[in-house]
């Protein structure tokens, strides 16, 4: 019962079945049982024929020649394996090996993954959304992604909204949750129920900054008496506020640019 065993046994047999040969013996067919305590081997059971082995001669087959072209066809209906997945998310889609790993795990989610980059058209955004926001919705609620309440075309269309300024994403994480406890069909629907649209209009938001700095002098003043690299820390209690007065609508990066110029021109 161990590979040291049997090379006991061989060897023992070895030196055996020399001598009995030497001696004018005949080494004959039979299961010998080898014994460890005694370092030799011993006759269990005999047989006289081969046909006692129960040995039976193979039938005629046929030759089975598989050409070329029925290999490719064959090929050809196979489904894109798991490693050739990977490796075209990152060749095709520019995937850092990681997301294309977790993508790639099953079947599912890569379809959903595909999915979702076909109606956005953004891989790398597609693979955050799926891997981030979906899949923690998706634990928390222990459910698998075949039954995830929010589907590939919505969350592409949502990823969508994001990427053309439409909402930011804090509302975007909004249109999220209310997908997912079914509080609209679509993300433009959830959009447009909710006010989520984000404001873009320079005169809009430049207002709400005029708004923002004239109820907050200690702030403004403070800015202004700061050293330079302290102040793009400072800024962020005057986002915060054009934000509030948005509602969360305000696009952010118009908002950081516009209220830079505007607080700047008051030193």
């Amino acid at each position: 019962n161990s590979f040291r065993f049997v090379e006991r046994a061989i060897a023992f047999e070895v030196e055996r079945q020399i001598e009995l040969i030497e001696d004018g013996g005949k080494v004959v067919q039979e299961t010998r049982l080898f014994d460890p305590e005694r370092d030799e081997t011993r006759s269990m059971r005999t047989k006289e024929e081969a046909n006692d082995y129960r040995y039976f001669p193979c039938p005629d087959l046929l030759p089975v020649v598989l050409d070329q072209a029925y290999l490719d066809h064959l090929r050809n209906q196979l489904p894109e394996l798991p490693a050739d997945k990977r490796a075209r998310f990152q060749n095709e889609l520019g995937l850092s090996a990681y997301d294309a790993n977790v993508l790639s795990a099953s079947r599912e989610m890569a379809e959903f993954f595909e999915e979702v980059h076909r109606v956005c058209g953004d891989a790398k955004q597609a693979a955050n959304w799926v891997q981030g926001e979906l899949s923690g919705a998706l634990n928390r609620e222990n459910l698998s992604i075949q039954n995830s309440p929010v589907s590939a075309q919505q969350l592409g269309e949502l990823i969508r909204r994001v990427l053309d300024d439409t909402i930011n994403g804090k509302a975007a994480k909004q249109v999220f949750q209310a997908l997912w406890n079914g509080q609209g069909e679509s993300a433009d629907a959830v959009i447009e129920a909710k006010g989520l649209k984000q404001v873009t209009d320079t005169g809009a938001i430049e207002a709400m900054i005029d708004q923002v700095i004239a109820e907050s002098p200690a702030q403004v003043a403070q800015y202004r008496d700061s050293e330079p690299e302290k102040r793009g820390k400072m800024i962020g209690y005057f986002v915060g506020q054009v934000m509030k007065a948005s509602r969360g609508t305000a696009n952010p990066q118009q908002v950081n640019g516009l209220l830079k110029e505007k607080l700047d021109a008051l030193l």
